[in-house]
């Protein structure tokens, strides 16, 4: 039997969103536990069905890919405690990785799915445009094909830069993909969708789609010159 994102997960983050404060969330604790023993199974369900097509996250369960609810506050203007989402990054470098992976986000009217590699560190950075200048086409097929254009559009144009980064000729044919600080795939979802018995699959269509992204992020991470 499929597990599903309960609609009394998406009512207590909603409340959760209304009602962010410490005496709140205590005396609602048990629709919290509640909340995330249900995100829990199902992102141990998700990452079951991801281990088929990325063995290296075999292994792992929804607290190693799951993130806290309690916001850090210290460096924030925003001084509510907690989030009003649950998410879960899975990769094989653990969910705090700069590296490709795949991202579910449980959210009322903010519920998607993405992947790739989110603001990798510069070192990453560069080794992905790198890669995308000796062979642009090659990237370029992997974000223009049928199956990723189907589910994502293309691939997001947030944090990017206006020019060309430095180091790379402005006349560069992949310039637009080498503009990116981020390499990812995002869907945003329904949030009646995410309440169906058959959302699993569509998170899987999504992150199958991803794969192809994140093979090549992966490749040109792993590269080292001799």
């Amino acid at each position: 039997m499929a597990v599903t994102i309960s609609p009394d997960t998406i009512k207590f983050l909603a409340d959760l969103d209304k009602n962010n404060n410490r005496e709140w969330f205590l005396a609602n604790k048990k629709r919290y536990d509640a909340a995330k023993k249900n995100v829990e199974d199902f992102v141990d369900a998700l990452i079951t069905r991801v281990a088929k097509f990325e063995p290296a996250v075999a292994n792992f369960k929804a607290k190693d890919c799951m993130f806290r609810i309690n916001r850090d506050v210290r460096f924030s203007a925003n001084k509510a405690p907690y989030k009003n989402n649950m998410g879960a990054y899975i990769s094989k470098g653990g969910k705090k990785s700069s590296g490709p992976g795949y991202y579910i986000h449980i959210q009322p009217n903010n519920i998607f799915l993405a992947g790739g590699c989110w603001m990798p560190e510069a070192a990453d950075l560069k080794k992905i445009r790198d890669a995308i200048d000796y062979d642009y086409e090659a990237f370029e097929k992997i974000v223009t094909s049928k199956e990723a254009k189907k589910m994502f559009g293309a691939l997001s144009e947030d944090d990017r830069l206006k020019t060309a980064p430095k180091g790379y000729p402005k006349d560069h044919p992949g310039l637009e993909y080498l503009k990116n600080k981020s390499f990812i795939f995002y869907h945003k979802i329904d949030a009646k969708e995410a309440v169906k018995p058959n959302f699993d699959d569509v998170v899987i269509t999504g992150f199958k789609s991803i794969k192809p992204l994140n093979d090549y992020l992966s490749q040109a991470l792993e590269y080292t010159e001799d």
